[in-house]
């Protein structure tokens, strides 16, 4: 089955002219209409607009157009709704944006396309962003393809789910805190996070400006640099691009990490870490040893400030980046006598709880005599955080840990207490308040139900060629990455 191929498989076939660009996004097409039903990981998709994008494509290789030049040609990569796609719908999951269509195109839309790839679908999330689970989004909970009754996880939950259950090749997501980590972790599929300015903000609609990145969600590691060579790059457009030039990730798989030292977060081995999940990141740290990695215990000391210091800079920012969203200027409008009752009548109507719940937070600590308490306090507390990195990045060359403290909960088991929500985070966001990069791998499962869990590799900014061949490695030592999910079988 075309669908069930990874990017590196499915384009040596269309390269030997053995398979088609339309044979492949047909079979995309057809599991979506057999499993979606059941995932919800797409909230919208065109398919006459797809095969179209496909029929050029296999003309374009008819006529000796090559994947050297062209490495996701005839490739069908789905797209979190989050990220412009122009012609498309754009609702970041919220009502608020319920009958937005995109005018315009992100810097990584563009890049995909340059590269050949067939841009397809919006997929779930939580509404702008905003949780970890993908049960806020406007349009419906997305659900895990291991089992249905559980979580995909968040906030690009739609991203992990149609990659674990083989509906698209491969997909972006965005991380603000774990975003693209988490998901990936819960559904068995490798998540990365690149460095902060590593990948163009143009064209992603704003969650918390200084914590977003793009970053891809594929069925392999390889496919993971593939995609990462694809969208990286410095883009005028977005001030926080920075100007570095884009390694070819996929040069450094293969290699030995023979030597290579890898630190142990003694803080993140806690006690709220379930025994299963705890026992495969110990599996996998013998594993990395085995390779020939050393293991090195690190202190990242600031860590128990991370998850406070995450939620007050992150919902400072959301609540400035929505204030856009009032109703005057696009995106839906319930009118009122006067101005003010026009914002509070559309915003009320337009944006859902866990939204309105970070807003609020927000706004009160930016406010007139709590903004020094708490915005600012934070800021520099964000300073230490990635100090710590900084100086783990002396002794080592990656950083290893859990990617979350659970394997994927229940639809509603949690979504009567923030607190708890915000928690499963307490591993992937420190990685954003530091703008290093961070990878998620598959390291093994629950034994009953039979759930994923990942395994988070961390590296110092810029640092995604070493991130990407550990992980490469660990992966072509275990098989972990190779299981299916029921719903991919079929």
């Amino acid at each position: 089955m075309l669908n069930q191929l990874t990017i590196s498989e499915l384009t040596a076939k269309l390269a030997k002219r053995e398979v088609s660009s339309r044979a492949a996004t047909q079979a995309c097409l057809d599991q979506i209409a057999r499993v979606d039903g059941q995932v919800h990981a797409f909230l919208n998709h065109d398919a006459a607009d797809a095969l179209a994008q496909a029929d050029a494509a296999d003309k374009a290789i008819a006529a000796g157009a090559t994947h050297a030049q062209q490495p996701l040609l005839g490739v069908p990569i789905a797209v979190k709704d989050v990220i412009a796609v122009k012609g498309q719908p754009l609702t970041c999951g919220s009502k608020i944006l319920g009958k937005f269509i995109s005018p315009y195109d992100a810097t990584v839309t563009e890049k995909l396309r340059a590269a050949g790839a067939i841009v397809f679908g919006r997929l779930n999330m939580d509404e702008f962003a905003m949780g970890s689970s993908t049960e806020n989004s406007a349009f419906g909970v997305t659900r895990n393809p291991w089992d249905t009754a559980r979580i995909p996880g968040g906030s690009s939950g739609g991203s992990a789910a149609a990659v674990a259950a083989d509906e698209c090749i491969a997909t972006l997501g965005s991380d603000t805190g774990g975003s693209v980590r988490q998901p990936a972790a819960n559904c068995g599929c490798v998540g990365l996070k690149p460095t902060y300015g590593r990948v163009s903000r143009y064209g992603l609609v704003a969650f918390a400006s200084s914590l977003d990145q793009i970053g891809p969600l594929t069925k392999d590691v390889r496919d993971a640099a593939t995609m990462l060579k694809v969208i990286s790059g410095h883009d005028q457009r977005d001030s926080t691009s920075l100007p570095e030039a884009v390694p070819d990730f996929s040069a450094s798989l293969g290699h030995s990490i023979k030597g290579m030292k890898l630190g142990l977060p003694k803080e993140y081995m806690i006690g709220g870490l379930d025994p299963e999940v705890k026992l495969a990141v110990e599996a996998a740290v013998a594993q990395l040893t085995k390779l020939g990695a050393e293991i090195v215990e690190i202190s990242l000391p600031h860590t128990d400030y991370a998850v406070a210091t995450y939620y007050i800079i992150a919902t400072a920012e959301a609540s400035a980046n929505l204030a856009r969203f009032d109703g005057i200027r696009y995106g839906a409008r319930v009118d009122g006598a006067d101005p003010i009752e026009l914002y509070s009548k559309t915003r009320g109507a337009g944006f859902g709880a866990e939204v309105k719940r970070r807003i609020i937070l927000g706004t009160y600590v930016l406010s007139s005599g709590y903004h020094d308490a708490y915005y600012l306090r934070a800021q520099k507390v964000r300073t230490l955080i990635r100090q710590d990195f900084l100086k783990a990045f002396e002794q080592v060359d990656a950083i290893v840990a859990p990617t979350t403290p659970t394997a994927a909960f229940k639809i509603g088991e949690k979504s009567e207490d923030p607190l708890q929500l915000y928690l499963g985070d307490i591993f992937t966001l420190s990685c954003n308040l530091a703008g290093i990069c961070g990878i998620s791998v598959p390291c093994g499962f629950t034994k009953s139900p039979k759930l994923p869990i990942g395994l988070q590799l961390l590296g110092r900014p810029m640092g995604e060629a070493t991130l990407l061949r550990v992980a490469h490695a660990y992966e072509q030592g275990t098989g972990w990455h190779q299981e299916k999910s029921p719903l991919a079988r079929g």
